[in-house]
């Protein structure tokens, strides 16, 4: 529900008002000149967090936006989130504006299904909206002992920002929409390469790349595919 009428949002907050919590602003960081790290401080502990949870922010009277929690420090006091800041969309903004001391009340985050523990192999790919996914996901594969990689697009000032996390095990491509091109996504070497055939990957980001990605995949992949795209060119508040 990324825009609704001013009183869907006010019944919606109020229905939840008991389950909500309101957290504090205790650190930003610029990773570059759109990618912003926040780091949040409250009493999380009554919230479940698992791989690729979010929280919805409303954003404006009308307007909410969806962020993955980037990471959850083990007393559920802290909490980051990664915010693609562009333009002047409305989440954009949002997250612009959010400084050191400011306060936000949030609804108790919820999980997508993008983990399956059972699972030998990952490949995750996305752009700069995917990074907090990744992070996400990044603690609980090493420490369950997934073979995994990591495949994003990113612009090329943005390509930096995964040593800083720091992502093991990346593969950064320039965002030139090479990955809406069938004939080059199959000839990626994670694609052609019968070791990873069977992973499950996990394709999120530009909903364009996502659906080439995904189409080429469904004719060679015997694993499991997850895809949920973010954006879509021209598309507000997908």
């Amino acid at each position: 529900m990324p825009s609704a009428p001013k009183w869907v949002f006010d019944v919606f907050d109020r229905v939840l008002s008991s389950k909500s919590s309101t957290m504090e602003v205790t650190k930003v960081e610029y990773l570059s000149d759109t990618v912003k790290r926040i780091q949040f401080t409250g009493n999380f502990k009554k919230f479940n967090f698992g791989v690729g949870s979010f929280i919805d922010f409303r954003v404006s009277d009308t307007e909410a936006r969806r962020y993955t929690v980037s990471y959850v420090d083990d007393m559920r006091e802290r909490i980051e989130l990664i915010a693609h800041i562009h333009g002047e969309a409305p989440g954009s903004c949002f997250m612009r504006k959010l400084d050191i001391g400011d306060t936000v009340n949030i609804n108790p985050p919820r999980e997508y299904k993008y983990y399956e523990p059972t699972a030998a192999k990952y490949v995750i790919f996305g752009d700069e909206t995917s990074l907090g996914l990744a992070c996400s996901f990044l603690p609980v594969l090493i420490q369950n002992r997934h073979q995994f990689q990591f495949y994003l697009e990113l612009k090329k000032e943005n390509h930096d920002i995964v040593s800083l996390l720091p992502l093991s095990n990346c593969t950064v491509f320039d965002k030139n929409d090479a990955f809406s091109d069938e004939k080059w996504v199959d000839a990626l070497p994670v694609v052609q390469s019968t070791e990873w055939q069977q992973s499950n990957f996990v394709l999120t980001g530009n909903a364009k790349s996502v659906r080439t990605f995904r189409k080429v995949l469904k004719a060679r992949n015997t694993g499991k595919i997850v895809s949920h795209g973010y954006w879509l060119e021209g598309k507000k508040g997908l």
